[in-house]
C-alpha cells in the first residue's frame, strides 16, 4: 500500500487555502489525515476537500505533531507565529507567504526551475514558495536562460485583483456595478479607483522608487535561478481582472536565439504551454486561458528588432493557482518522492 501522509492547510478559508484544498483532491495527494485550520473566528465553518466537507479547527491550539506536512497560507505574520513552532513538531512547512522567503537557508522553490532546493529544508524545516508574479516568469524563462543565458529581464506585469485577496475581488466587483448604474465609488483596498483602470502600484513604496512587489521579483529571480548577475528590471500594474497575471518580457540574452527556436525550447519545458500563432486571438489571455487552469502560457514571441539578442513574450497563468496553491502543492508531491 502506498504511503499517506497527514497533511495540515493553514488559512482553509482563504482564497488560496480553499484552492489548496481543491487541488489536494484534484490531484489525488496521498492524504491520510487532513486538518483545515483557520483563525478562532472561523472555526466551525465548513470547507470543501473533494466530495467531503471539513470542519476548521483552531490555528492556535491545534498540535502540529498530528501531521508531516503543513501548507501555509494565512498571512505573513500568522506563518511568523506558527511555522516554526509547526517546524519543531517535525512538520515540514511549506509557506506560501513573504515570510520566509529571503531568509539564506530557507529554500525558496518553483518545482520546474529548482526542484533540487527542497532538500534544503532540513535547515530549518521550511520551505518558502515565491511570489506568484515570479512563479509564472521563471517557469517560462528557465528553459530559455538553460539554452542561451539571460543577461537582463524587462517585464511588466498586470496583475489580478485575487493577488490581493478576497476583499479585493469585492472591491471590483462593486466598483464595476457602481459605474453601471452612475452611483459613487467606494476605494477601500485600493488608493485608487480599480474598475476599469489600471495602477501602477503594488505593496509598499520603497526607497529606491520600485514597489516591494517589484524588488520581489529581482530577488526571488536571483535566488530561485541561483544567478545574481541576471539583471531585472520590473514594473507591476495591478489591473481590473479577477483571476490570472498577465507579463509582458523583455530579454535580453547572452546569445541570439529566434523565436523559432524559443517556441521549440519552450513546447518541450514541464508546465508551460506555447499558444503563439500570429493571427487574431493567437495568444493567451488572462481570463479565456488561465483562469482556473494550471499551466504557464506563454505567447507573442517575436525576436527584439531594438536589440540583437533581444527576445519578446507574453506570459500568462492563474496567480491563485500555479502562483500559489498549485506551486505549494507541487513542492509536496515532490518533497514525498524524494525527501520524506
Amino acid at each position: 500500500m502506498a504511503k499517506k501522509y497527514d497533511v495540515a492547510v493553514v488559512g482553509a478559508t482563504g482564497a488560496v487555502g480553499e484552492v489548496i484544498l481543491s487541488i489536494l483532491a484534484q490531484r489525488k495527494f496521498p492524504i491520510g489525515n487532513i486538518y483545515a485550520l483557520a483563525s478562532e473566528r472561523s472555526v466551525g465553518k465548513p470547507v470543501a476537500f473533494g466530495n467531503r466537507c471539513l470542519e476548521v479547527q483552531d490555528l492556535a491550539t491545534f498540535d502540529f505533531s498530528q501531521v508531516q506536512i503543513g501548507l501555509f497560507s494565512p498571512g505573513a505574520s500568522v506563518s511568523d507565529i506558527y511555522a516554526p513552532l509547526a517546524a519543531e513538531k517535525s512538520c515540514v512547512v511549506i509557506d506560501n507567504t513573504s515570510r520566509f522567503r529571503y531568509e539564506d537557508d530557507i529554500p525558496l522553490v518553483v518545482p520546474e526551475v529548482n526542484p533540487h532546493a527542497i532538500a534544503d529544508y532540513k535547515n530549518q524545516g521550511i520551505i518558502a514558495n515565491p511570489n506568484c508574479s515570479t512563479i509564472q516568469m521563471l517557469v517560462a524563462l528557465k528553459p530559455i536562460h538553460d539554452a542561451v543565458g539571460i543577461e537582463r529581464i524587462n517585464v511588466a506585469t498586470y496583475q489580478a485583483v485575487s493577488g490581493t485577496g478576497k476583499e479585493a475581488i469585492d472591491e471590483l466587483d462593486a466598483q464595476t456595478r457602481a459605474i453601471m448604474v452612475g452611483a459613487p465609488l467606494n476605494c477601500s483596498v485600493y488608493p485608487k479607483q480599480i474598475a476599469f483602470n489600471a495602477l501602477p502600484h503594488i505593496d509598499i513604496f520603497q526607497d529606491n522608487g520600485y514597489t516591494k512587489e517589484e524588488m520581489k521579483m529581482v530577488w526571488e529571480t536571483h535566488k530561485i535561478m541561483g544567478d545574481d548577475s541576471i539583471r531585472v528590471n520590473p514594473t507591476a500594474v495591478r489591473i481590473s481582472v479577477k483571476f490570472g497575471h498577465s507579463e509582458a518580457v523583455h530579454l535580453e540574452l547572452k546569445k541570439p536565439m529566434t523565436a523559432a527556436q524559443a517556441r521549440e525550447v519552450l513546447a518541450k519545458a514541464p508546465g508551460i504551454v506555447v499558444m503563439d500563432e500570429r493571427r487574431d486571438g493567437g495568444y493567451p489571455t488572462a481570463a479565456t486561458d488561465a483562469d482556473g487552469t494550471d499551466p504557464v502560457f506563454v505567447g507573442r514571441i517575436r525576436e527584439d528588432i531594438s536589440h540583437p539578442k533581444g527576445l519578446n513574450m507574453w506570459i500568462v497563468s492563474d496567480n491563485v493557482r500555479k502562483g500559489a496553491a498549485l506551486n505549494s502543492v507541487q513542492i509536496a508531491e515532490f518533497l514525498i518522492e524524494k525527501h520524506i
